[in-house]
């Protein structure tokens, strides 16, 4: 028989506020009146109603210059030119492949835009057309950045650079991308002996860190060798991680992700998620982020 595991209730501590230093953030719903001056320009998730600028979504208000804009708390991603995405392929359509990526409309990845195996920089033939199979098929994970944006909206995807490509053996997580913090590189090694892919769009790919980088592959060959259990267990316990920042509310960046890995090391990997120990690990998490920017 399972195991089952019984809590009886608690009183929950009071949590102290989790903005930064720096200022509060400007919330609003739907409905909320964010400004009655005039002289302000209407931007996304906003409307104009008798002279008064009103949220149209829950959000964070940002301004910028004139221009007033709400950034949706909950919402689909909306790509954005030079976006590390993680996407799963839907469909092979003639030269191209239609790619999952969170977002209103599949993304679209062009035979043109990638590198082949070997990392061949040539035109494409009728060869590599039928073969395009064999390279990416339904179901299979890729890594990706945002080439361009088209007119409806749709990303196109490009995987030129070998650190792109099809991914092997891991764990995804998907999140809201709204919790996933902007940065230089978003291709992490982390010292726990795993990396991590935080995707802008909110797919989150954590596999071992490779002992060697392939060059040669072109990112399309898949390890299949079997993942040591020492590995498994920190892929997990990150996975529980991500899921414990995620119900807090706390935004995903490799700094956040690898305090709460460490606050995380006392407890069992199932443990964590455990409604009074993922409150535990992450007040913890959260108060040495706001330690490091004090």
């Amino acid at each position: 028989m399972a195991a089952i595991s019984m809590r009886l209730p608690v009183v929950r501590k009071a949590v102290g506020p989790s903005a930064p230093r720096g200022g509060e953030k400007h919330l609003v719903a739907p409905g909320d009146t964010i400004t009655t001056d005039t002289g302000y320009m209407r931007g996304h998730g906003t409307y104009v109603d008798e002279e008064k600028l009103i949220a149209s979504v829950a959000g964070v208000v940002e301004r910028v210059n004139k221009l007033v804009c709400v950034r949706a708390l909950k919402t689909r991603y909306n790509g954005e030119v030079g976006d590390i995405v993680v996407g799963r392929i839907t469909e092979v359509q003639q030269k191209r492949w239609k790619v999952e990526t969170n977002s209103r409309l599949d993304s679209v990845l062009l035979l043109s835009s990638m590198n082949l195996p070997g990392g061949e920089l040539r035109r494409r033939s009728a060869a590599d057309e039928l073969a395009m199979r064999d390279y990416l098929q339904e179901g299979d994970l890729i890594s990706a950045e945002v080439q361009s944006i088209f007119s409806d909206g749709a990303a196109s995807l490009h995987t030129r650079s070998l650190k792109y490509g099809k991914l092997g053996q891991g764990v995804l997580v998907q999140v809201s991308p709204s919790l996933v913090k902007r940065q230089k590189t978003h291709f992490h090694d982390l010292p726990c002996g795993a990396s991590v892919i935080l995707g802008n769009n909110g797919f989150i790919w954590i596999y071992p860190t490779p002992e060697q980088k392939d060059e040669e592959a072109g990112g399309f060959t898949t390890n299949l060798e079997p993942v040591p259990l020492s590995d498994r267990e920190v892929i997990s316990r990150l996975r529980n991680c991500i899921v414990a920042l995620v119900t807090q509310k706390l935004m995903l960046f490799d700094t956040s992700i690898l305090y709460c890995y460490e606050a995380s090391l006392p407890h069992q990997i199932k443990d964590i998620l455990k409604p009074e120990v993922m409150e535990e690990i992450v007040l913890e998490t959260r108060q040495r982020l706001l330690d490091l920017e004090g």
